[in-house]
């Protein structure tokens, strides 16, 4: 699965970069992992999920912006599960 947003050009780019930018990659790595294991669920079981694992990281969430994002995780149609056994 590709993530939601690129993280990638953010951290291998040069040169000087604005305040906050560290805490913009967590966000960024939190939501494409919380749209990859919680898509589809409840508003507030995945606004729960970001908001446990962005603390993880150190980050204080913004609560308008994590309900946006809750918003459109959950309104994803879930991963069917693989055909492992």
């Amino acid at each position: 699965m590709q993530p939601l947003a690129s993280i990638s050009s953010l951290a291998s780019a040069g040169g000087p970069r604005s305040a906050g930018w560290q805490a913009q990659l967590r966000v960024d790595y939190v939501v494409n992992k919380v749209a990859q294991t919680h898509r589809g669920q409840n508003e507030d079981q995945v606004k729960q999920a970001l908001n446990d694992q962005l603390r993880v990281f150190g980050v204080v969430p913004n609560a308008k912006q994590m309900a946006i994002y809750a918003k459109a995780i959950s309104a994803l149609p879930e991963i069917p599960p693989t055909g492992h056994r």
